[in-house]
């Protein structure tokens, strides 16, 4: 535990901090736990190698498709087409969701 040492010196008190051999035990051992957990746990928020390629197709936009029924067109029942959008957004780097007729996208084969 540690104690807390007043010294008068003039007219303001001074306050100084002073750990016991048991603080400074246990401050030690806080600190080497620390360096272990960052030794152990550390490396593992390295990120991955590379994804798995994937399998595309080129998708010609029609009149009047969105972005949101060509991914409900090519999402599978138990998954959310949110995430299939998201995932064209990013396969085509689409910088929004708008789309033309005609343009070319890249769609997952299956």
């Amino acid at each position: 535990m540690s104690t807390a040492v007043i010294q008068q010196t003039g007219t303001r008190a001074e306050a100084s901090l002073a750990l016991t051999a048991r603080g400074r035990r246990l401050l030690s051992a806080v600190a080497i736990a620390l360096a272990l957990l960052v030794v152990l746990f550390g490396g593992q928020a390295v990120a991955g190698g590379p994804a798995a390629p994937i399998a595309v197709d080129t998708y010609t936009v029609g009149v009047g498709e969105t972005l949101w029924a060509i991914a409900s067109d090519f999402t599978s029942p138990h998954e959310d087409v949110r995430e299939t959008v998201g995932d064209l957004v990013e396969l085509n780097r689409l910088p929004g969701g708008a789309l033309r007729a005609g343009q070319q996208i890249l769609v997952p084969a299956g």
